[in-house]
């Protein structure tokens, strides 16, 4: 069976195109075929093949982005340490 194809003309930013090539050359891949791959996985799953939402970040992480900024502008004073070894001696001594 002959199969036939059709072009498609989409328009991309430029940095996402370079960057989103980059990564398919790196998996061996070119647009083409991760566009066909997508389209696949498309009619697949008779929906889109990846979750589309509007990441809302957690009260958790709004609460430490807090304190971080708190933090560089030395509202909140924290002890520093010069190596690894030494921060985790402190947390182990606390115990």
């Amino acid at each position: 069976m002959e199969s036939i194809t059709s072009a498609i003309n989409v328009q991309v930013d430029m940095n996402d195109k370079n960057t989103a090539n980059g990564i398919l050359k790196n998996l061996g891949l070119n647009m083409s075929t991760f566009v066909n791959m997508a389209i696949k996985q498309l009619i697949y799953t008779n929906g889109l093949p990846f979750e589309v939402k509007n990441p809302k970040p957690s009260t958790e992480l709004l609460e430490a982005l807090e304190e971080g900024e708190a933090i560089l502008k030395g509202k909140i004073k924290t002890k520093g340490y010069h190596n690894v070894n030494q921060m985790f001696e402190d947390i182990l001594n606390d115990e």
